[in-house]
């Protein structure tokens, strides 16, 4: 029987720097969207893949962050969930390689690799047929956006009717395509072979270059290391065009989660698919015996909401939340042990864990997600006192905020 193992790419803590005030105390990938770990939609799209035998998530943060998660999702999905850590980052094709050994335990006929921090619906049981069809290498998860951002990703051309990958460029200063990668591949155990390959080229070119000298001051690749290799520019680029690489389009959604913004547009993405994968993880009420809910929203099973609170459309209330009489919240994200007292009002904001919103406060923002304070966050243990408006500002941890502000950084 074939078997499929994952691989989950999850960065480090040098990573998560555009993440902060709330990359501080949660590594990034723990960080919940729709009320689940980010990592935690990547893993239960690998949990629907035919004969999946194991789930590999690869990274540089300390084990002791990933443990607790591990155990718990490994128990809760009946399938081996192993957190390995990189001794040093070895780029996304080196991490696999360094640990194809244990990747390759099982004999898995395909490996998935995915990078955590991208948002989509995960359609690797599809991508898995085309990419039988194709009986290439590998095959790569692709989207059509505009013309205008195409540039800020991964740019490749595409055979429209073979759907060979002809072409790569990481990133073109001028346009190429209005298809991007994804960051979702599904690959044979061939891609090992690729990626020996790329490393022993690299060597091979270090050894000619210590005959000379002039070569090593001309050289832009002198400064990686052997070991380290990167899929897109040192093995999508050289294998373009060889009828080794293969796309798969998505129609979906699709976007990156570099920023605290995103994460708030992210968690709304997840919300609107729980309708159709996980309905039971989404909230009901009319505002009779429980609040009014619009809208997708998720409440934590632990969370207290009174009756007369209106919440939704893209709320997430995390554990052991308050949530008073009167409260109006609308596109956020609300994490453990928050306190929200009566007639408050917390519009596209994010709310850090055992913080304190006071009577008929406002904490919101204008919702736009890309822009620097598109979206309002409160650190970790913020106190909003009574009657404070907070609008369109960043609140690092442990701040006591007793007048308004607006378009601030409070440090």
């Amino acid at each position: 029987m074939e078997k499929v193992v994952a691989v989950i790419m999850v960065g480090g803590p040098t990573k998560g720097t555009r993440f902060r005030p709330l990359s501080f105390n949660t590594p990034k990938p723990l960080f919940p969207l729709a009320g689940q770990p980010m990592v935690h939609h990547p893993i239960s799209a690998c949990k629907r893949i035919p004969n999946l035998a194991q789930i590999f998530l690869i990274g540089f943060y300390e084990e002791k962050e990933f443990t607790l998660y591990v155990s718990s999702i490994s128990n809760e999905l009946k399938i081996p969930v192993r957190y390995l850590k990189e001794d040093k980052p070895h780029g996304s094709a080196g991490g696999l390689y360094y640990f194809r050994n244990i990747i390759m335990e099982d004999n898995p006929s395909h490996i998935f690799l995915l990078n955590c921090d991208v948002c989509c619906s995960f359609p690797l049981t599809d991508m898995l047929e085309a990419h039988k069809r194709y009986s290439g290498m590998g095959t790569v998860l692709v989207i059509k956006v505009s013309a205008e951002s195409a540039n800020q990703f991964g740019e490749l051309v595409a055979d429209p009717i073979t759907k060979e990958l002809l072409h790569y460029t990481e990133k073109p200063e001028t346009f190429v395509s209005d298809l991007i990668n994804c960051g979702v591949y599904v690959f044979t155990p061939d891609i090992f072979t690729a990626i020996q390959e790329v490393s022993t080229h690299r060597e091979d070119q270090a050894n000619l270059r210590h005959l000379s000298s002039f070569e090593t001051l001309q050289s832009p690749t002198r400064a990686l290391p052997q070991d380290f290799v990167r899929l897109d520019q040192d093995i999508l680029s050289p294998f373009a065009g060889k009828k080794q690489l293969y796309t798969y389009e998505t129609m979906d959604f699709w976007e990156q989660i570099k920023t605290p913004g995103m994460s708030l547009k992210c968690s709304g993405l997840y919300l609107a698919q729980f309708r159709y994968t996980s309905p039971d993880l989404l909230a009901g009420g009319d505002g009779t015996k429980s609040a009014s809910i619009l809208g997708d929203v998720y409440v934590h099973p632990s969370a207290k909401v009174h009756p007369t609170a209106k919440i939704g459309p893209n709320v997430s209330i995390s554990a052991n939340v308050r949530i008073g009489a009167g409260v109006r919240l609308i596109g956020c994200i609300i994490l453990d042990d928050v306190e929200v007292q009566e007639n408050a009002v917390v519009i596209n904001s994010i709310v850090g864990w055992k913080s304190s919103i006071g009577k008929w406060s406002r904490v919101q923002a204008d919702g736009d997600y890309n822009a620097k304070l598109g979206i309002t966050i409160l650190g970790e243990a913020v106190i909003v006192e009574d009657e404070v408006v907070v609008i369109s500002s960043i609140v690092l941890p442990n701040k006591t905020l007793n007048v308004s502000v607006q378009d601030e950084i409070i440090l």
